[in-house]
């Protein structure tokens, strides 16, 4: 298909820059491609009546790493230019894919010096050195230090990654180290937030196992590749970037249960449907599986285990636009989204979500 066909205008009011304080307030909008009224308007507080006895929903319980790091490219010649890097994927103990801003002019062997804020000073301050340069910008960097210290010192010199949309609008700040982190973050590996997740609070989750809702846990530390724009034409052209994740034996098999007797599964957030729909079979079994994956899913996809979607609003032109179109049905995404724009709904990391039911026609 071709991108054009997935472009709209957002404007620029729409774009939250901080999530509600209170987060079972934001407003939630569902869309039923199956039933006569294909929209309602809620708020995820609602969840607990919108949902049913015997559901079952997927949180990704991926962590987010304070992966954009900002120094000084040194060692050749007088001059130091500027740099500044997003950690996209761990390669080993002292070893991160990245993306570089900018990125062109650097070369294999140069050292960065990151962290300092004096290209002088090497004290305080994370080296590495330029290992390999792919394609599509990204750079493989080998750092001096490796394992815990490594985590250590981009826990120190790192700030949380904000999506492009907001840090062109206001720098990070202690308040996103909160607000850009799910409560049931536990795995680090992340450099983007799950933003499904964002919405979730102690109290939502027990109402909604309060109503024989269960909740389950998968992995997919989601990578810096979920901000990149599609350069292509056509999405045949697209390449996803991987990005690693886990679904163990005991959450395979709680699911298959849920779907064995009858029950809804509902993944919370994109990533977590990339990842159900990876180790989805055939005849919808989920195998256990802990590895990379690149699934790219556009319309004509055909859902194997996943029934629903709760999401926040995309980007245009992006690659999860193109998924929940997929899911719910080109048509129907368009009036939904138009429906959204309308009635002032938040888009984005921080912003509003909607519940997506599977379109089976």
């Amino acid at each position: 298909m071709r991108v054009d066909d997935f472009d709209f205008e957002l404007p620029e009011e729409n774009i939250a820059l901080r999530p509600l304080v209170t987060r079972e307030h934001a407003r939630l909008l569902r869309v039923s491609p199956n039933e006569t009224s294909l929209l309602s308007d809620h708020h995820i507080s609602d969840l607990t009546d919108l949902l049913q006895p015997g559901d079952a929903l997927v949180f990704n319980d991926t962590k987010v790493v304070p992966a954009r790091l900002s120094g000084h490219r040194i060692g050749r010649g007088n001059a130091n230019p500027k740099i500044e890097i997003t950690l996209h994927q761990q390669c080993c103990d002292n070893s991160w894919r990245v993306f570089a801003k900018p990125g062109r002019k650097l070369r294999i062997g140069d050292t960065l010096q990151l962290g300092g804020n004096n290209a002088a000073c090497y004290g305080d301050s994370l080296n590495a050195t330029v290992s390999h340069k792919g394609e599509g910008g990204e750079i493989t960097l080998d750092f001096e230090l490796s394992g815990a210290f490594l985590e250590e010192a981009i826990a120190k010199h790192g700030v949380m990654p904000l999506p492009p949309y907001i840090a062109k609008q206001r720098s990070p700040d202690d308040q996103d180290e909160y607000d850009y982190q799910t409560i049931f973050a536990r795995h680090k590996g992340a450099v983007a937030a799950p933003t499904a997740g964002l919405h979730f609070t102690d109290d939502l989750i027990q109402s909604l196992k309060n109503r024989d809702i269960s909740c389950h846990f998968l992995t997919l530390h989601v990578g810096a590749g979920t901000f990149l724009p599609v350069k292509v034409d056509d999405t045949l052209d697209h390449k996803m970037h991987s990005e690693w994740g886990e679904i163990t034996v005991d959450t395979a098999a709680a699911l298959n249960r849920v779907k064995a007797r009858g029950n809804r599964l509902i993944c919370v957030g994109t990533t977590s449907l990339r990842m159900i729909e990876t180790a989805a079979q055939v005849d919808g079994t989920i195998k256990p599986m802990a590895c990379s994956t690149d699934i790219f899913i556009t319309p004509g996809y055909r859902f194997k285990a996943v029934d629903a979607l709760l999401t926040n609003f995309h980007l245009p032109r992006s690659t999860l636009f193109m998924l929940v179109s997929a899911f719910c049905g080109v048509d129907q995404i368009r009036t939904a989204y138009t429906h959204a724009i309308t009635n002032k709904y938040r888009f984005y990391s921080y912003g509003d979500a909607c519940l997506l039911e599977k379109n089976t026609s």
